[in-house]
């Protein structure tokens, strides 16, 4: 999976932005401020989701290319190897979808609307 590919899918949601809020290579895509995935630009080879507590168990223990959170609160971040040679990329696909749609939903309804009615 590229980098391309991811940054095409982050950026494929309304109201995404980038930015590198920790050093020079550590990419951060955002919904109204919010991270949502994390990658290094320099080493581009995992990726850091948001996830819903309840549904880490199970994917820890059902790919073994996921574990917890780098560097992240480890109850609501995995992260995924994407140089497993047992890599699922419409899995992959669906983790981003899901993380961009966990941090977009938990925003306030104030804000969400402010979005919605740009």
């Amino acid at each position: 999976m590229t980098f391309d590919l991811i940054r095409t899918t982050a950026f494929s949601f309304p109201h995404v932005t980038e930015e590198f809020p920790f050093d020079q290579s550590t990419l951060v895509f955002k919904v109204a401020g919010k991270m949502f995935l994390i990658i290094d630009v320099n080493s581009p080879d995992s990726i850091t989701l948001k996830s819903k507590q309840d549904q880490i168990p199970e994917l820890l223990e059902s790919y073994n290319w996921i574990s917890r959170g780098f560097h992240m609160n480890k109850n609501h971040w995995i992260t995924l190897r994407l140089d497993s040679l047992h890599l699922d990329i419409t899995l992959v696909l669906k983790l981003i979808t899901d993380s961009y749609l966990i941090v977009y939903q938990g925003l306030t309804k104030k804000v969400r609307n402010a979005f919605e009615n740009r």
